[in-house]
């Protein structure tokens, strides 16, 4: 998922006018330009698909290695690839991530900030309809956004807007945001794929009414099993949905969504086998798309739980894990080692700087000792509805663990029901994570105090002081400082053993007709139903 532009090296093309900052191509780098100085942040007419030679028509199959019988429409669960997939092809989301990684306008089509950041004004399209007909309002976008605010939610996506004390409305096409403190990423907050704009009934959002007013139009759902859309005719945006219907089924079995696509079933799948990748990319009209991008794959342990609540019981996990080793007979090629934090290479913040926690058995036998133990067992859950691999992963880490004197316990369980029934529940799991646009949004959704999916349940004072404190800072290099910190506390203190960066690889016929892809999530941003046609 290798971006031409590079999410943390995109030049900065904004022009400064009067006394406002415009620009087509608004970046998380140009977000910044100009700091305190500035009396607005704003963006007007960013970066809308152009016009590509892509006829409309046809029925895309596609078969996604996710999908649980347990999900559900309701926009704050979604939790896997297929609830990505089926929140961006039938949801509008105030603004989006283009291909090249820099923000652009959706459903808002320009926004502007106070000097501060901490006051945000979004003005909202007009002409906007949802898949029932009903006309978009202001109420809409914001009972959408409060379905993830307040003391009672219970949605993934609560940290990221945890940060907003009031949503007010001005005139007939603006909303209003007010922030506890300023947040200079703060329009990238709207791309994640929870925060979808939903109907409003009686002061709440309506998802049971499974309407919706981006390119597709849900027409059947059954969890864990498919999904069906019809294209919206009335879609402000004809630079999208080229497709007329759009079959996405859940087949979490590797095997049988490789014979799916070879036998011509599909037009698209994704989780491929990276050891028969090659082979598969030489059959006629297959192509192979390796992606570098955010993604990773991790064992979370959880820090509140015995043996995983003594730091040094989480160093010589840390130490006993031979990345090199995994990343080449997992990966074979296609991802990088990792250091323990999510902040990789393609994010803005990279810390290239922080020591890499090497394969030291010896140096595992020693933080176990000053955990005052000869040796250690503990139990790893994994299914390769984890991540592809994730059990084959496990048993590489339960042999070099052996070294260290680590007994690591791999209890391979279902596939069915693992984000409902393993994830977030036992304490030493395999999982994946798509990443996030910014620093910001990864650190609060998944190491926050308190956040939902904070997998490891890890709180750590000073990580929590300069995650508030770095999203409101302006100044480039001090905020770069603060999230090289947070880096190093994760890597040091966290319960992440995070052994590699995935690429994102996947494939298609070549029927299928693509531009230059998003490299934010899987597939295409798993915005393929918008972005993708037939030949």
């Amino acid at each position: 998922m290798i971006n031409p532009i590079p999410m943390g090296n995109r030049t900065n093309i904004m022009k400064t006018t009067g006394n406002l900052t415009r620009g087509n191509g608004l970046s998380r780098r140009t977000l910044l330009a100009g700091g305190a100085a500035l009396t607005g942040l704003a963006a007007t007419g960013i970066g809308l698909r152009p016009a590509r030679a892509q006829q409309r028509g046809g029925t895309i199959k596609v078969a996604k290695g996710h999908g649980q019988t347990n999900d559900s429409l309701d926009p704050g669960t979604f939790i896997n690839g297929f609830t990505v997939a089926l929140s961006y092809g039938m949801h509008g989301f105030l603004t989006g991530v283009a291909t090249d990684g820099s923000l652009e306008p959706s459903l808002a089509e320009s926004w502007e900030a106070s000097p501060d950041a901490k006051s945000w004004r979004f003005k909202i399209r007009n002409g906007v309809v949802f898949h029932s007909g009903k006309p978009l309002t202001l109420e809409d976008i914001v009972v959408s956004i409060n379905h993830h605010r307040g003391d009672d939610t219970t949605s993934a996506a609560a940290p990221l807007v945890a940060g907003i004390t009031e949503i007010r409305t001005e005139g007939d096409d603006t909303v209003v945001f007010d922030l506890e403190s300023g947040n200079a990423d703060f329009p990238f907050v709207f791309t994640d794929y929870h925060l979808a704009i939903l109907p409003a009934k009686d002061g709440k959002v309506d998802w049971q009414a499974e309407d919706g007013c981006g390119p597709y139009k849900l027409v059947e759902f059954d969890p864990g099993v498919v999904a069906r859309f019809e294209r919206h005719t009335d879609d402000w945006n004809d630079q999208r949905g080229f497709f007329e219907a759009v079959e996405m089924l859940s087949v979490v079995d590797l095997n049988a969504r490789t014979t799916a696509l070879v036998s011509g079933q599909v037009h698209s799948i994704d989780k491929l086998d990276l050891k028969t990748v090659g082979l598969l990319g030489r059959r006629p009209g297959i192509k192979i798309n390796s992606l570098a991008g955010p993604q990773y794959y991790t064992f979370a342990a959880h820090t509140n739980t015995a043996p995983f609540n003594d730091v040094n019981v989480r160093q010589a996990l840390k130490h006993a894990i031979n990345r090199e080793d995994i990343v080449e007979k997992i990966l074979f090629g296609h991802g990088t080692v990792g250091n323990d934090n999510p902040i990789g290479p393609s994010y803005r913040f990279h810390n290239p700087d922080l020591p890499q926690i090497p394969f030291d058995p010896d140096k595992a036998k020693f933080h176990l000792k000053e955990a005052g133990l000869d040796g250690l067992s503990v139990t790893l859950s994994a299914a390769d509805a984890a991540f592809p691999g994730a059990v084959d992963t496990a048993v590489l880490y339960q042999d070099s663990a052996k070294a260290a004197g680590l007994n690591i316990e791999v209890n391979r369980v279902p596939n069915d029901g693992y984000w409902a029934d393993v994830w977030l529940k036992h304490p030493f799991c395999a999982v994946y994570w798509g990443g996030r646009p910014t620093e910001d949004q990864i650190f609060s959704t998944a190491y926050a105090e308190g956040a939902a999916w904070n997998e490891t349940k890890w709180s750590n004072a000073r990580f929590n002081e300069l995650l508030v404190a770095a999203r409101a800072e302006l100044d480039e290099e001090k905020r770069r400082a603060m999230y090289f910190e947070m880096q190093e506390l994760v890597t040091m203190d966290g319960g992440t053993v995070l052994p590699m960066f995935a690429n994102y690889v996947f494939a298609n016929s070549d029927k299928i007709v693509h531009g230059e892809m998003a490299s934010n999530y899987d597939v295409d941003g798993e915005r393929w139903m918008e972005r993708w046609s037939f030949a």
